[in-house]
């Protein structure tokens, strides 16, 4: 089985005399020995080195626990058990009792290192080496020792070399490499890691614990994504249609430099939530937690860079939502029905939809669910069910009434439809958010029921209605504005800012009249103005998996908590959910398409871009960008960037327009006309001898539209953003509206080459395809069909339906809120 890329948090560049170098150096050459796949994640003010250890909910916070761990489960592990494996840990605890150079002799010559520097080493020998680098930068080796001997036959390892410099790329604040047995530049003298950078270019970053806040005069950018729910785990439908979209979103505000915030959290109230807590054996509350973490975990992985991830089961929640309710009462927007319901006598309770089954009255199957029917995909009433029954206790409910609070959008509906006509063309709704918004809107608004006979939700704040709860469809949108004052104290500056932020939010299709219908008509209906209300709106289509659909019951397709098991890094999956985004109809996840977007597009064009010319500068420059002034106005040079600005144009346009997909076309044009250009120029050894001025210019170019590069594929992929910057030695830099060229200037030190993407072995489709192609759902056999006819014939009942003028979005919308 494949072993994942883990991810290590590791400190902000350090000096590599510095024992957080050491640190990292002891992981990145263990990661080589060991064949163990990573991906390291900077932590500003962090001084130690973290692995989160996948699956077993712990974290590995020592770099020798690490090194230890990763000689156990890397595919090349150290063989080694038994007496062997107690004297190994005793020199483990020997290095950490911090001895002089002159002891670390004595116990190297008696430990029993393989000669053989082909075979994995011990996690000792790891451990004594990187730490050895450290002591012998202020005390030599004693000539001819056993110390100096196996220090010197051990740099020459494959496994140390590649461990060095990969430190040197990710942890080192110069660069490193092996030379002459110690850790040096490669150039005569140390290099100095200069920086020569015009000014301007950098992305903002908020301070460390400082809360963004609008800033007057600025673009004030408020974004949220579908709060999921929790009663399941989000597969790649559910991410690439709400966070991952509203990511790539607040990637490229953030990178433009707007004043950008992005919430999320989970929705936890609701039927649902007590249906599988049932289901679990466990509170409510238990269910909550457990997977408000595991939605975090897989969010996490996928690199989503939310400003703040809450949850909906919060005292600001109660606070908020109930205020709402009041001020809605208070303008008279609310208004008290009676409510025919199922009612169980035997546990003293109404029931809600999903706690009711049945015969469905349209196609006769016998276990139709109150509000949907699985067999016919009807959408049901609970009380349209032939012989209906208690989920909890299979006793058969009786109608009885119940009175509910009910919101009166068919008051609120003109100035709802006003609002919506200018805020959809203001803000460039997406095309199916405006025809579903359209289409509630041409039915005609009904009241509509906004109570539930529950336990788990917001307590409704009227006298009479103590056992009642809020409907999660109506408190759940207030969630948003709850998460944020949970971020911040100062909550109103964004929510009650109309004139100065702008609201774009992102969910796929089947939650967009919660978003344009009930809850602007709810902010509206509180006459406490001043509300920030939605200006954009981004909606999905479905994502389907192989020519279905996803299914977590019956093992199809791939959900957030599969992808790492693939060992396919983050940004992989990232550009492939965001290539294939739905934004205008129904998408497939292909196997084949996944490993051919991979090998051929960001491995063949961006990865070869940018590492044939990193390479390049470092080969032939020491590193250094050299002075391409004489030759970078070429007129032969104008039709790359005349092409690459039009297609920067093209893609700054796309994103404010929030098309995601075609943005990402565009930088990868940009990447390839980078390829074109070098190809075109014959960037190559011979013109680095016979015309250095031109060779300088052509590599001027290419490094600096790499550095462009960095900045357009960071919404897409952050962490091959982060590892493009980090070998250029340059900070995060802005998306620009024209790009000038020359932004890192000549005599500016750049760091090591090091390989974005891995080639996918094509072979691997097969073995996914297998692994997760799940097995078919099984037919429901003829007897329930034909029983549950023969009683729908004779069937006589009728019964009060609520709300049946939205029932239809209403039941389609389970899986996420927002």
């Amino acid at each position: 089985m494949a072993i994942p890329t883990l991810k290590v948090n590791i400190p902000a560049l350090a000096p590599r005399e510095s024992t957080a170098f050491v640190q990292a150096l002891k992981v990145c050459v263990a990661a080589a020995a060991y064949n163990v796949p990573i991906q390291f994640s900077k932590v500003a003010g962090q001084t130690g080195i973290t692995l989160e250890v996948p699956g077993e909910n712990k974290t590995l916070i020592e770099a020798n626990s690490i090194v230890r761990y990763f000689s156990i489960i890397g595919s090349t592990p150290w063989q080694k058990s038994g007496e062997g494996a107690l004297k190994d840990y005793a020199l483990i605890e020997f290095e950490e009792s911090k001895q002089d150079v002159k002891a670390w002799d004595v116990a190297v010559s008696k430990a029993d290192f393989c000669q053989d520097t082909t075979v994995p080493p011990s996690p000792a020998e790891i451990i004594i080496f990187s730490t050895l680098q450290y002591l012998i930068s202020t005390t030599p080796l004693i000539k001819d020792s056993v110390l100096s001997a196996w220090f010197f036959r051990t740099i020459e390892s494959s496994w140390v070399k590649s461990g060095i410099e990969q430190a040197g790329v990710h942890a080192a604040i110069k660069p490193v490499t092996v030379s002459g047995g110690v850790l040096s530049v490669e150039e005569k003298g140390e290099r100095v890691f200069e920086k020569k950078i015009k000014e301007g270019l950098e992305m903002k970053i908020p301070k460390p614990g400082e809360d963004i806040l609008p800033v007057p005069g600025e673009r004030n950018i408020l974004i949220t994504s579908a709060l999921p729910y929790v009663n399941n785990v989000p597969h790649l439908g559910n991410i690439v249609g709400s966070v991952l979209s509203a990511d790539a979103f607040s990637r490229y505000a953030k990178a433009r430099n707007y004043n950008t915030l992005y919430i999320c959290g989970t929705d936890e109230y609701g039927t649902a939530t007590e249906t599988k807590a049932l289901e679990e054996g466990c509170t409510p509350r238990e269910l909550c937690d457990k997977y408000n973490k595991l939605h975090a975990d897989v969010y996490k992985w996928f690199d989503i860079g939310f400003d703040y991830f809450g949850r909906t089961t919060t005292d600001n929640q109660t606070k908020i939502a109930q205020d709402i309710f009041t001020d809605l009462n208070n303008s008279n927007f609310l208004v008290e029905e009676t409510v025919t319901q199922l009612f169980c006598e035997k546990h003293q309770g109404f029931l809600a939809d999903r706690f009711v089954e049945g015969i469905c009255p349209k196609c006769g199957y016998e276990d139709a669910r109150g509000d949907q029917c699985d067999t016919c995909g009807q959408l049901l009433d609970p009380l349209e069910l032939i012989n209906p029954r208690c989920k909890l206790d299979n006793t058969s409910p009786i109608p009885r009434d119940s009175k509910h609070i009910f919101l009166e959008l068919d008051k609120l509906q003109p100035e709802i439809e006003r609002w919506s006509k200018k805020s959809s063309e203001d803000g460039q709704w997406s095309k199916n958010g405006r025809i579903i918004t359209e289409s509630w809107l041409k039915q005609g608004l009904t009241k509509r029921c906004i109570t539930r006979d529950l336990r788990w939700g917001t307590p409704v704040p009227l006298p009479g209605y103590e056992k009642k709860v809020m409907y999660v469809w109506f408190d759940a949108c207030i969630g948003y504005v709850s998460i944020t004052a949970n971020y911040t104290k100062e909550w109103k500056q964004w929510w009650r800012n109309e004139d100065n932020v702008k609201l774009y939010q992102f969910m796929g299709k089947d939650n967009v009249p919660f978003h344009t219908v009930v809850f602007p008509g709810t902010q509206l209906g509180t006459r406490n103005g001043n509300w920030t209300m939605l200006h954009h709106i981004s909606t999905t289509e479905y994502l389907q998996y192989e020519g279905g659909k996803f299914s977590k019951s019956r093992g199809v397709g791939v959900f957030g908590n599969n992808a790492q098991d693939t060992g396919v890094p983050p940004s992989v999956w990232r550009y492939y959910l965001l290539s294939s985004r739905p934004e205008t109809g129904d998408t497939q996840f292909v196997w084949k398409d996944f490993v051919t977007k991979n090998n051929s597009e960001l491995l063949a064009n961006l990865g070869n871009f940018v590492n044939r010319l990193i390479k390049f500068v470092n080969a032939k420059y020491g590193g250094v960008i050299p002075d391409y002034s004489k030759g970078i106005k070429d007129p032969s040079f104008n039709q790359y960037k005349d092409s690459i600005n039009a297609l920067l144009k093209g893609y700054v346009e796309d994103l404010e327009s929030v098309r995601i997909r075609s943005g990402l076309d565009k930088a990868m044009a940009i990447s390839g006309e980078g390829n074109r250009f070098l190809q075109d120029n014959k960037l190559d050894n011979s013109l680095f001898a016979s015309y250095p001025d031109k060779a300088a210019a052509v590599v001027g170019f290419g490094i600096n539209l790499i550095y462009l590069l960095s900045a357009l594929v960071y919404p897409y992929m952050p962490a091959t953003t982060e590892s493009i910057i980090n070998q250029l030695n340059a900070p995060l830099r802005v998306i620009p509206d024209v790009w000038q060229v020359e932004d890192l200037l000549p005599g500016h030190v750049i760091g090591k080459a090091a390989y974005l993407f891995s080639r996918i072995d094509e072979k691997q489709e097969e073995i996914w395809k297998s692994r997760y192609g799940g097995k078919q759902e099984k037919p429901v056999t003829e007897n329930k069909k034909k029983k549950g006819k023969q009683a729908a014939k004779h069937d006589t009942k009728g019964g009060q339906v609520m709300d049946s003028k939205q029932g239809q979005a209403e039941g389609k919308a389970s899986e996420v809120v927002g």
